[in-house]
C-alpha cells in the first residue's frame, strides 16, 4: 500500500474537509479525493460519510485512524534505518528558508563536526509543511520563527533575531529608505504586522523576497534597502558596503526549536540544540 494514501486519510480525518486537506498537503482537491477513493477500494470499506458539505468518519474510518498512525510511524523507522546505514544515533531536522542563512547552515555544520557518527537528515520547507512533517513523525526537530501552539509540541526559545534596516547608500533618511528601492523580506506574519504598525504611511513595497540572502544579493547588484539580520550585515557595515539607516528602529523576533512532547530522542535533541545559535 502507498503510505501517502494513509497520510492523506489522516489529513482529511483531521480537517474533515477535502479542500483544506489538499491545501495542507500541497495537492489538488481532485488528487485528495482520488487517494481516498483508492484507499477505500483497497480496504473494501467506506471511510467517510459525505452528506452535502459535512464529512464524517464511518466506524471503519475511526478504526483505521490508530492503525494508520502506527503504520506511518513504523514506516518512518524502517526508512531511517535503511537510509542511514545502521547508525546508532539519527536525527531528522527541518527548518524554514527564512532561517537557513541566519541560523541553520552554520549550526548544522557545527552539529556534524561535533557528532560525526550521528546520521543527520536536514530539510527546508514552509512552516506549514514543517509542522505537518513534525506531527507525522517524519521530522524529529524543526526550527522556525512562529511555531504552532499545540499541546503535543514542545517549544523552546533559542534566541533573538534582531533585524536592522540597511541600505547600499550612506545618509539615507528613513522615508527615503522605505521608498522605491525598499525590499520587503518575508520574515513571517508577525513581522508584516509589526512593520505596518511602525510605518503606516510607507508606500507598498514593489519587491518582496523570501529570504535575507536574496535581499543581500539584490542590494549588492541593484541597490536598495531592507531589514536584514544584524549578524548577516555586520561585516558589510564595517567594510562600508552597507550602511545603517539613521533613525530606523530595530525589529526583533524570537527563534524557536520545536519537537514532539513524546519524542523518544529528547536526550539527543537536547545535545544537538547546544550547537544551534547565532555566530
Amino acid at each position: 500500500m502507498d503510505i501517502e494514501l494513509l497520510r492523506t486519510f489522516l489529513e482529511v480525518s483531521r480537517t474533515r474537509h477535502f479542500g483544506q486537506a489538499a491545501e495542507a498537503m500541497f495537492l489538488t482537491q481532485a488528487a485528495v479525493s482520488s487517494r481516498i477513493k483508492s484507499l477505500e477500494q483497497i480496504l473494501g470499506v467506506q471511510l467517510f460519510d459525505r452528506i452535502k458539505r459535512d464529512i464524517q468518519l464511518t466506524p471503519e474510518g475511526n478504526r483505521l485512524i490508530s492503525r494508520a498512525d502506527l503504520l506511518i510511524s513504523e514506516w518512518r523507522k524502517i526508512r531511517q534505518e535503511v537510509s542511514v546505514g545502521g547508525a546508532e544515533q539519527q536525527l531528522s531536522v527541518g527548518g524554514s528558508l527564512r532561517l537557513w542563512d541566519v541560523l541553520l547552515q552554520d549550526s548544522l555544520i557545527r552539529t556534524r563536526a561535533a557528532l560525526p557518527e550521528m546520521a543527520l537528515i536536514a530539510e527546508l520547507h514552509t512552516p506549514e509543511l514543517l509542522t505537518r512533517k513534525l506531527l507525522d513523525g517524519v521530522l524529529d526537530l524543526v526550527f522556525m520563527l512562529e511555531p504552532p501552539q499545540l499541546e503535543v509540541l514542545q517549544i523552546w526559545d533559542i534566541g533573538s533575531l534582531p533585524l536592522r534596516l540597511v541600505a547600499n547608500s550612506a545618509g539615507l533618511s528613513l522615508e527615503e529608505a522605505l521608498a522605491k528601492g525598499y525590499l520587503m523580506v518575508d520574515w513571517g506574519l508577525t513581522h508584516t504586522l509589526q512593520h505596518r504598525r511602525l510605518f503606516p504611511d510607507a508606500p507598498e513595497p514593489q519587491t518582496r523576497l523570501a529570504s535575507g540572502a536574496m535581499a543581500m544579493q539584490f542590494i549588492q547588484v541593484l541597490g536598495g534597502s531592507a531589514y536584514l539580520p544584524e549578524g548577516m550585515v555586520a561585516s558589510a557595515i564595517k567594510e562600508k558596503r552597507l550602511f545603517p539607516v539613521k533613525d530606523a528602529p530595530m525589529i526583533e523576533h524570537r527563534m524557536h526549536a520545536v519537537y514532539p512532547v513524546r519524542s523518544g530522542r529528547k536526550e539527543l535533541i537536547n545535545e544537538v540544540l547546544q550547537y544551534f545559535h547565532l555566530g
